[in-house]
């Protein structure tokens, strides 16, 4: 069977629209003319992908099942056309991960003389990373990957980073020269973001029995210090390599017994750009190199997977 992208392409901006008008303003034509874009694809699948109602439209079951593989599909020939047309563009990749400083590891890959040219922008989640890579407007992502993911994605671990305690000179804790996991639960854990948002700092409470916790808002890395130095029974986690500014009345604690390791990966949809492999190649030297992936369960803490949603 073979799909016409132009259709294709009306089906997802009217479905994402959920109204035919505003889809056609968007493709520059006439409504009559996505409307039949659409019938003449719904006429090669055999089956109807839109109801019409009071409000616009809305999609049929067998729409529903078509969305996703059309979004990809059409990802898939913009990397198609890119990849023809400029072999020597740089990779882009967008870095996400909370306050957790994800562009430092590609920073320090990319530095590699094997790594291949790349364009690194920031995503804000995994969601909106997710959602850029199904359009195709970047290549591949980096930071915490957790289930669910759509269909078509791929992921690869890269490294494992253990994550120290950071918590206020004031803690009841702070002189301790390590600390094990569950001597925090009688404290507070500090979130820049409601907890069920952030999938890592939510499971480490769940498994160590952290019960209370209070929330704010996400103003960097100084505003997230400054926060927790303020109040002797807060505490939060940060990955160990980040390099933390000066903040006066904060220390930062290694957690052993077990240590909690954060997990970072490579996100690509398809089979991916000309480069990734490239890069795949250099993050793999670069764990080599720096040891990124040893675990040892009896030793380690990694959180279990998830059917749930989050942003780290």
């Amino acid at each position: 069977m073979d799909l016409d992208l132009a259709q294709v392409h009306a089906f997802v901006l009217a479905a994402e629209e959920s109204h035919f008008g505003r889809a056609a303003e968007a493709l520059a034509i006439s409504q009559q003319a996505l409307s039949k874009r659409i019938a003449r694809l719904e006429s090669v699948l055999g089956t109807a992908l839109f109801l019409r109602t009071s409000q616009g439209v809305e999609l049929t079951r067998a729409g529903h099942r078509f969305l996703e593989p059309a979004r990809q599909t059409l990802a898939a020939a913009d990397r198609a056309v890119a990849a023809a047309l400029d072999e020597h563009r740089p990779l882009r990749v967008d870095v996400w991960g909370h306050l957790y400083a994800p562009m430092r590891t590609l920073a320090q890959v990319a530095a590699g003389s094997d790594a291949p040219p790349l364009e690194l922008g920031h995503g804000r989640d995994l969601p909106s990373v997710v959602a850029a890579l199904l359009r195709g407007d970047i290549d591949a992502a980096f930071g915490r990957v957790h289930p669910p993911l759509p269909a078509g994605l791929t992921h690869r671990l890269v490294r494992l980073e253990p994550v120290d305690a950071v918590l206020s000179a004031d803690h009841p804790l702070a002189d301790e020269p390590a600390l094990r996991p569950e001597q925090l639960r009688d404290s507070l854990l500090w979130a820049p973001a409601t907890l069920d948002r952030l999938d890592f700092l939510h499971r480490f409470a769940e498994r160590f029995g952290i019960r209370d916790h209070a929330e704010g808002t996400n103003l960097g890395l100084d505003g997230f210090l400054a926060d927790l130095a303020a109040d002797p029974r807060r505490f939060s986690l940060i990955p160990a390599d980040v390099q933390l500014p000066h903040t006066p009345g904060i220390r930062s604690l290694p957690l052993v017994d077990p240590t909690p390791l954060y997990a970072w990966s490579l996100l690509w949809c398809g089979s991916g750009p000309p480069h990734l492999p490239a890069l795949l190649s250099a993050l793999a030297a670069e764990a080599g190199r720096s040891r990124w992936l040893e675990y040892d369960p009896a030793r380690d803490w990694l959180p279990e997977p998830h059917t749930g949603e989050g942003w780290d």
